[in-house]
């Protein structure tokens, strides 16, 4: 089962590795999510947030 970030959605994306000759192969992405705590309608819980989300909500005004 693919992590999905709980703010914006992010999760698993498609891709393709090339080889030397040029050959493809499909391949996935991964987001980077990492289980933190958060305040989800007045209590904690565990969550998964891509680091973005995670910088933004840590930014001060």
């Amino acid at each position: 089962m693919s992590k999905v970030c709980a703010i914006c959605g992010k999760g698993r994306s498609a891709g393709k590795n090339v080889s030397h000759s040029n050959r493809h192969t499909v391949r996935s992405f991964n987001a980077n999510v990492h289980k933190t705590k958060l305040e989800v309608d007045g209590k904690a819980e565990n969550v998964y947030v891509c680091t973005r989300c995670m910088r933004t909500l840590n930014k001060e005004n």
